[in-house]
């Protein structure tokens, strides 16, 4: 049964108010509020029981069929939400807007909240180490725009493209920040290249909306309440610009399902003014930057190297600058200067650290503080930060560092906060603001007149139940308590001639009764008249204590950023001093010197043997490509993915597991490492490969780093080695490109290069061959491989003996038939009548006999013609 199905009119009105309410909200599953449960019926019923697993039931509606009915308690909502949410659908949230006990008749209700995959707030949903993006998307003919918020910190960001390469930065920002949801309009749809990579590269919810749901004209006042500001121009937009139909976009849609956001978002960070490395798709997976390429792990990442923060907020600054390498090198210096302090002070390092692990998430308790969720244990979390930032203050003082003293001038105690919290709030409070006991004594005086009701209420009724006793002589008289009848009077059967007349009988059991008098029911409604006037009166304290904080969300929210920068600048310092890292030299004169280079993951995962360190120079002259020859499996991959990562390391602005480095800035770092093929897409591994070449030569500059390894290696060998040689020689000498190169290839065919080229120079893997075996030592030395080993490498891999023989076998016969045929080749090249020298001499011997001077113009022409017929 569905709700298209029935007719509405014929339904309860309970169950006509939800009829209404779910015509709204269409494409959502409405969870709906019905006491201590949130209730699905219909459709939603049948689709939530089977994707939960919970019991489905029914429900009388007003019609022969009860209506399918499945819920979940409201209290433990958020575990069924982040199962669905996780399920890939969208939650509308609607709820008792007044006390049942208050109304007569139906109770009104309304949804206060649509949750989506990137709406999400509640810590019990979220990776408390990543941010979770909500990101509108709007293109118009060759410009693009993309504003991303994470609703859960109050981080906002905007890009705007245009020209012939819109498509691939936006394809860029969308990997660095892998929103959980998109909004995008028909035009994005539209942009194939686009809308294949949010489909098959992204985990993402993506919800097409209409241009006019991006147009400021239609929702700037919803706009403008997020940032509590006045106009477009105040966050330096113009109203036609297609960064406002982005950020309009956006902002409409927070509005439409939060409802209570406002005010939550200070600022939009513009990436226009200040622009970051870029590394697409493609180099962040295979460089493993914050996950395995396999696993989808962290550990084996470098994210797992460099993470040592104390803080979540931290935690989350620190892969973002990941993802963000900075090209700006003053910025690059300051981050080494503050990290080479903590370094060289490692008692005071330890001891910020300590103070960090205090420190709770300031940036999702506010947002939970701005959307009026938090609870009373949220506040108290904040205060306790708040304490904590006098002594993080008093640390940071010793540094004279400009970052350092930055980070120290943009924390705030947060006094006020923390003044009125501790004086307002016990020292344990409950989750619940509606289980009691959350404000102090001594804080309002109200609340300790009735809370001294309350202590002696028990006083009142052991008094009146003495009275009683001595009154009437019924010696086991005693005054109970319970939720349906309040206070009575209990008396056993013995004594029931002895009952005076102003006993009111309230109920009877078979031993006893139970009675009231007007005394004990004035004793009662002061009583729990009090405990209800505590708990309505806690609310109200608290809210005005939560109101009070939201005010001060701007300086929490720098405070946070600030502790956050001194959490990844501490866990920076803590990585260089456990594994040994150095202060990398910052330059712009495009030359990388690496002395002893290692790779920062493989060193650590490494357990069976001594990691090699090597070298490194490139520069954009005499050695912009360095040729890495070498069997497979001897390190040519690690060693190149190792420069890559050095590179990346000094730009976000940590120390390098090297001896000594000096890294020239790069603009962009590429990859095309390792054999995968998109069989979702219709690609082989061949066409993966090219089209990865083809993205490196369209879109690297000079500036950039570019790392390939074995380009070639999907097609046949000819086809392959003049493609390698194509592309080697076209990122060489282009005008455009030249740029820094590590090319590691099987083909040793191409070590000619160095000597036809300029900029190129060979090296390969050092081998050292025992008798038929083989040992890698992982040093990259000068000069090219002779030869291929490849026999040698299955060997090591394990092949049965008698496969690696035979192969041994055919390879000679095939290297003596090689022998032959070029011995015979040059034989039959000598023995041919060559035409060309025919003609040539026929031409010439013309030109000798003949005198050109004594022929008039007729013979002239003549004769040029039949010289031509040689030619």
């Amino acid at each position: 049964m569905t709700l298209k199905d029935i007719d509405e009119s014929k339904l309860t009105p309970m169950m006509q108010q939800y009829a209404a309410v779910k015509k709204k909200y269409k494409n959502h599953i409405l969870f709906y509020r019905l006491g201590d449960f949130y209730e699905m019926f219909f459709e939603d019923a049948l689709l939530v029981s089977k994707e939960l697993e919970l019991t489905l039931t029914g429900r009388d509606c007003g019609l022969e069929e009860r209506a399918p009915m499945c819920g979940v308690p409201y209290h433990a909502c958020d575990v069924y939400l982040k199962k669905l949410i996780e399920k890939g659908h969208m939650v509308a949230i609607c709820e008792q807007t007044k006390d049942p006990s208050e109304c007569q008749g139906l109770v009104p209700r309304e949804v206060i909240r649509v949750v989506t995959p990137g709406t999400l707030i509640e810590s019990s949903m979220l990776d408390e180490s990543s941010n979770n993006y909500l990101c509108a998307f709007y293109m118009k003919a060759k410009e693009a725009s993309l504003c991303l918020a994470d609703i859960s910190t109050g981080e906002v960001h905007l890009f705007e493209f245009s020209g012939k390469d819109t498509a691939n930065s936006a394809i860029n920002e969308l990997s660095r920040f892998s929103p959980s949801e998109i909004l995008i309009n028909d035009a994005v749809l539209s942009n194939k290249e686009i809308s294949a990579f949010i489909r098959e590269k992204i985990k993402t919810s993506v919800q097409l909306l209409e241009d006019a749901d991006f147009d400021p004209e239609h929702h700037t006042d919803e706009v403008l309440t997020q940032f509590s500001v006045n106009s477009l121009d105040s966050l330096g937009l113009k109203a036609d610009s297609i960064s406002a139909f982005a950020v309009c976009g956006l902002f409409a849609y927070i509005h439409d399902t939060q409802k209570a956001l406002v005010g939550r978002f200070s600022e939009i960070t513009r990436h226009d003014a200040d622009p970051i490395m870029t590394i697409g798709f493609t180099a962040r997976r295979n460089l493993e930057l914050t996950e395995t390429l396999r696993n989808k792990q962290k550990k084996g990442s470098l994210l797992w190297v460099i993470s040592n923060t104390k803080t979540s907020m931290g935690n989350r600054m620190l892969k973002s600058w990941l993802e963000q390498p900075l090209i700006n090198p003053a910025k690059i210096i300051d981050r080494l200067n503050a990290v080479e302090q903590l370094v060289r002070d490692p008692v005071a390092l330890g001891e910020i650290k300590e103070v960090l692990g205090g420190v709770y998430d300031l940036e999702r308790l506010m947002t939970r503080v701005m959307y009026k969720s938090a609870s009373p244990r949220d506040i108290k979390s904040l205060s306790l930060t708040a304490l904590k930032l006098p002594d993080l203050k008093k640390q940071l003082s010793a540094f004279d560092g400009k970052l350092l003293k930055d980070c120290n001038r943009r924390i705030s105690t947060l006094d006020a906060i923390s003044n009125l919290v501790e004086n307002a709030l016990v020292d344990e409070p409950p989750a619940n603001v509606k289980d009691g006991g959350v404000i102090r004594d001594g804080f309002n005086e109200q609340l300790d007149g009735l809370r001294n009701i309350i202590s002696g209420g028990k006083g009142i009724i052991d008094d009146i139940a003495e009275r009683e006793k001595e009154k009437t002589g019924i010696k086991t008289l005693k005054i109970g308590y319970n939720r349906v009848f309040g206070y009575y009077i209990e008396v056993t059967k013995s004594y029931y001639d002895l009952i005076p007349d102003n006993y009111i009988r309230k109920q009877t059991l078979t031993n006893c009764e139970r009675f009231i008098t007007d005394e004990l029911k004035v004793a009662e409604n002061t009583i729990l008249g009090a405990s209800d006037k505590i708990l309505s009166l806690e609310q109200e304290i608290f809210t005005e204590v939560r109101d009070f904080i939201a005010t001060q969300l701007r300086i929490v929210q720098d405070t946070a950023t600030a502790v956050a920068e001194v959490d990844v600048l501490c866990s920076y310092a803590t990585a260089a001093i456990k594994n040994n890292y150095t202060k990398p030299e910052i330059a712009i004169d495009g030359i990388i010197n690496i002395k002893n280079g290692r790779h920062p993951v493989v060193e650590l995962m490494q357990t069976d043997e001594v990691f090699v360190p090597n070298d490194t120079y490139l520069d954009l002259g005499s050695n912009r490509m360095s040729v890495i020859t070498g069997p497979n499996m001897s390190g040519k991959s690690t060693y190149m993915r190792q420069v890559a990562l050095i590179t990346l390391m000094a730009q976000i602005g940590c120390f390098v597991p090297a001896d000594y480095a000096k890294i020239s800035v790069v603009d962009q770092i590429f990859t095309r490492i390792g054999a995968s093929d998109d069989l979702t897409a219709g690609q082989s591994t061949f066409m993966v490969e090219m089209s990865e070449v083809a993205d490196i030569v369209k879109h690297a500059t000079k500036d950039s780093l570019v790392i390939l390894d074995e380009v070639g290696r999907g097609t046949s060998t000819f086809d392959g080695i003049a493609i390698a040689r194509s592309v080697s020689e076209y990122i060489s000498t282009s005008r455009s490109l030249g740029c820094k190169t590590l090319f590691a290839t099987h083909y040793h065919e191409l070590i000619s290069l160095e000597d036809e080229l300029t900029g190129v120079k060979n090296y390969s893997v050092a081998v050292k061959r025992q008798g038929d075996n083989i040992k890698f030592l992982r040093k990259i030395v000068p000069g090219g491989a002779d030869e291929s080993y490849g026999i040698e490498v299955a060997k090591l891999a394990g092949l049965p003996s008698k496969i690696i023989g035979r192969a041994k076998s055919l390879l000679g016969e095939m290297e003596a038939e090689a022998i032959k045929a070029k011995a015979a080749a040059a034989k039959a090249d000598a023995d041919q009548i060559s035409f060309d020298k025919i003609s040539d001499s026929i031409v010439t011997d013309k030109l000798r006999k003949t005198n050109i001077d004594e022929m008039n113009d007729e013979e002239l022409r003549a004769f040029v013609k039949d010289l031509l017929r040689y030619v």
